[in-house]
C-alpha cells in the first residue's frame, strides 16, 4: 500500500472518528519517516478535531513535533501550549517549547521553560527525572553561553548531584570554574572522583590545566571516541584533480568580529590569485562587522552552510574541487568535526583554532614551526606538522590602534610599573597568581592589570589575592573595548605577564604589534610554547623563561631597572614591526603556499 494509500485510508478513519490513538501515531510516525510531514500534519489535525480521546495532550504534542520540523514555529508552539493546557504537569512540551524558543532567540523564554520544568517536576513520575536533567542542563548550557557563569555553574551542579555520571555536564563545569577562577577548578563534587572530572575535561579546557602533551592527546582522543562518527565513506582519495590554480578552502564559525580572523584577515587577501582560488565554508554569526565584510570579501568564493547538515556540507565542498581545506575551528565552540570526518578534500589541515592535537583522524598536518612543535614532540600530535620557515602564526598589519589613552582614563597610577596579562581569564591559574603575587610583593608600587572578563572572575581573583597577603587596590581589571581601543592601551602598560600552561596567542600578537614586550613562562605543549615562537621570531628569545622562578625573577629584574629594559624593547619592537619576520604577512603568504603547492605535488 502507498502512502498516499495508507494517508487516504487513515484520514477517512479519523474523520469518521474511528482511528484509535496508537495506529494514529503509527501512521503519522510512517508519513514522516517518508518526507510527507504536511500529511502527517493534516491526519493528526483531523483526529483531533474528530476524536474526544484522553490522549488529545500527547497527540497535540506530536503535532507541535511534526509542525516545528516543517518550521511552523507559531503553530508548533500553540499546539506545545494546548498540550500543557490539556495535561499542566506534562514536562516534555516544556522542554521542547524551550528549544523552541532558543532556536527564535526569545532566550528569556526559553529559560523561563526549563525552570519551570526544575522547579515543578516530580523526579519520582516516570521519566521526569531524564527531563529534569535535561532541563538543568539546557539552563547551563545556555547560561553559559550568555556569559552568566555563576548561574549556570548552579544549575550544573544540581544536575550532577542528580546524576553524577554525566560526562558532558561535568566538561562544562570544570571549565566554568575556570572561566571564573573558582580554584581549584577540580573540586569537591559528590560521587564524582578525580579521575572523572580529569577525564571530563574537554582538550580546550585541558590546555589550562596541564602542560603535559600525553594528556591533551589523550584529552583529544577521548573527544573523537565519543563525538566523531569516524566510520563515514571518505568523499575523496588521496589524489590530485590537477588544477591549473589550486583551490584553498578555509572552514569556520569565527569568520566575524573573533581573534581568528583579527589574524587571519590579510592573508585571505594576499593569497596570489594566480595559483590559488580562495574559498570560504562558514557557519559564523552575522554581526555586522566590518571584519566579516572584510573576509567575505577576500574570498573567491563564500559559502554559508549553517543551514546544512555535516554530510549535505561535506558534499558541497567536495562538489567544488577543493584541493586543500584548512579547519580553522578544531575541538573550539562550533566545531563541525563530522563534516570533516567525510573528508570533502583529500589534504585537510589543522590551523589556529585550537593550540593543541585535534585527535582527529580526519586532519593530515597541522601548520606549526619548529619552536612551537619541536621535532621529538611531534608524536603527541595525530597531525603531521607543516613546519613554516619564520613563524606558525599569521598577523594582520591592518590593525588600526587608536591614540593613546592617559593611564588616568584606564584606571591606572601614573607613577606605577604596570605589569598586564590581558587574557582570557580562564588562562589564569592559581600556580601562576602565585607567581604574580609574589612579583607585585618584590616590586612595591607596582600594580597587576588583568582582563575584566566577568563579574565572578573578578571578585575571586581580588579574594585570592587577598589571601596571599597583596592589596586588592594593586589588582586592576580592564574592561573589554573596541579592537582598536584595546590595542591602544597596551602603551599604557610595561611590561606583559603570559600565563602558563596555556600561553597567550592572539593576545601576544597584538601586545607586541603595538610595542608591548612579553615576559612569558615556555613548557612542552603547543599552548605553552606560542607566545615563545612570537619572541623567537622577534629575537627576543631573553623573554622566554622555562621555569617560574626564572619567570618571577626576570620579571622583578626588569622592573627594577628604572625602565631600561622596557625602552630598549620597545625600540626593538619598532624595528621588528617595519622589519622583521615576525609581522612580514607577505612573506608568511609565499611560504605557505609554497607548502601547500609542495603537499599537492607528493599527492
Amino acid at each position: 500500500m502507498t502512502h498516499e494509500q495508507l494517508f487516504t485510508n487513515g484520514i477517512t478513519q479519523a474523520w469518521h472518528g474511528k482511528l484509535e490513538f496508537g495506529p494514529l501515531i503509527e501512521l503519522a510516525a510512517q508519513l514522516e519517516a517518508a518526507n510527507q510531514t504536511p500529511l502527517a500534519i493534516v491526519l493528526y489535525q483531523t483526529w483531533l478535531q474528530r476524536t474526544a480521546s484522553p490522549y488529545a495532550y500527547a497527540a497535540h504534542f506530536n503535532l507541535a513535533l511534526a509542525l516545528a520540523n516543517a518550521g511552523d514555529n507559531a503553530a508548533a508552539e500553540s499546539a506545545y501550549r494546548k498540550a500543557i493546557e490539556i495535561y499542566p504537569d506534562f514536562l516534555q512540551p516544556r522542554l521542547n517549547l524551550g528549544m523552541l524558543y532558543e532556536r527564535l532567540g526569545q532566550f528569556e523564554r526559553a529559560l523561563d521553560e526549563w525552570r519551570w520544568v526544575e522547579q515543578n517536576g516530580k523526579p519520582g513520575v516516570a521519566d521526569n527525572a531524564s527531563l529534569i536533567l535535561m532541563a538543568l542542563n539546557h539552563l547551563g548550557r545556555l547560561l553559559e553561553n550568555r556569559k552568566d557563569f555563576a548561574q549556570a555553574s548552579h544549575y550544573l551542579t544540581r544536575s550532577l548531584a542528580l546524576d553524577p555520571q554525566q560526562p558532558d555536564a561535568l566538561h562544562h563545569w570544570v571549565h566554568l570554574r575556570q572561566k571564573q577562577c573558582l580554584w581549584p577548578v577540580y573540586a569537591d563534587l559528590p560521587g564524582v572522583t578525580l579521575e572523572a572530572m580529569h577525564d571530563a575535561t574537554s582538550a580546550l579546557a585541558m590546555l589550562s590545566v596541564s602542560d603535559d602533551p600525553a594528556a591533551q592527546l589523550a584529552a583529544a582522543h577521548r573527544f573523537v571516541a565519543k563525538k566523531v562518527n569516524s566510520q563515514v565513506a571518505p568523499l575523496t582519495q588521496r589524489k590530485a584533480y590537477g588544477h591549473q590554480r589550486l583551490r584553498i578552502a578555509y572552514l569556520s564559525s569565527d569568520f566575524c568580529l573573533h581573534p581568528v580572523s583579527m589574524l587571519m584577515a590579510e592573508l585571505f587577501e594576499l593569497h596570489d590569485r594566480a595559483r590559488f582560488e580562495v574559498y570560504g565554508y562558514c557557519w559564523s554569526p552575522e554581526d555586522g562587522s566590518a571584519m566579516r565584510q572584510r573576509v567575505i570579501s577576500a574570498m573567491d568564493q563564500f559559502h554559508r552552510i549553517h543551514a546544512l547538515d555535516d554530510a549535505s556540507a561535506a558534499r558541497l565542498i567536495r562538489s567544488h574541487e577543493i584541493d586543500i581545506l584548512v579547519d580553522l575551528q578544531g575541538q573550539t565552540s562550533g566545531a563541525r568535526a563530522n563534516l570533516l570526518a567525510y573528508r570533502p578534500a583529500p589534504i585537510q589541515i589543522t590551523y589556529l583554532g585550537l593550540p593543541a592535537t585535534t585527535g582527529l583522524p580526519s586532519i593530515d598536518y597541522v601548520i606549526a614551526d619548529r619552536f612551537l612543535i619541536p621535532e621529538d614532540t611531534a608524536l603527541f600530535y595525530s597531525e603531521k606538522p607543516l613546519y613554516m620557515p619564520d613563524i606558525y602564526q599569521v598577523s594582520d598589519r591592518q590593525r588600526q590602534i587608536s591614540a593613546r589613552p592617559s593611564r588616568a582614563s584606564c584606571g591606572l597610577p601614573e607613577d606605577a610599573f604596570v605589569f598586564c596579562s590581558l587574557n582570557n581569564n580562564y588562562k589564569y591559574t592559581p600556580e601562576v597568581f602565585d607567581c604574580w603575587m609574589r612579583i607585585l610583593q618584590r616590586c612595591p608600587g607596582s600594580v597587576l592589570w588583568l582582563l575584566s572578563d566577568n563579574s565572578w572572575a573578578e571578585e575571586n581573583l581580588r579574594k585570592e589575592a587577598a589571601l596571599r597577603g597583596v592589596d586588592t587596590q594593586r589588582i586592576l581589571f580592564a574592561g573589554r573595548v573596541a579592537p582598536e581601543n584595546y590595542l591602544a592601551r597596551y602603551a599604557c602598560a610595561d611590561l606583559f605577564l603570559d600565563t602558563f600552561p596555556f600561553n597567550a596567542g592572539t593576545t601576544a600578537n597584538d601586545a607586541l604589534w603595538a610595542g608591548l614586550p612579553i615576559l612569558t613562562y615556555c613548557g612542552r605543549t603547543f599552548a605553552a610554547r606560542m607566545a615563545g615562537a612570537l619572541l623567537t621570531a622577534a629575537q627576543l628569545d631573553e623573554l622566554i623563561t622555562y621555569n617560574l622562578q626564572d619567570y618571577e625573577d626576570k620579571a622583578v629584574a626588569i622592573a627594577s631597572d628604572a625602565g631600561v629594559s622596557c625602552r630598549r624593547y620597545r625600540e626593538h619592537l619598532v624595528q621588528v614591526k617595519e622589519k622583521g619576520v615576525l609581522f612580514d604577512t607577505p612573506r608568511f603568504a609565499r611560504n605557505l603556499e609554497d607548502r601547500l603547492c609542495e603537499l599537492v605535488a607528493a599527492l
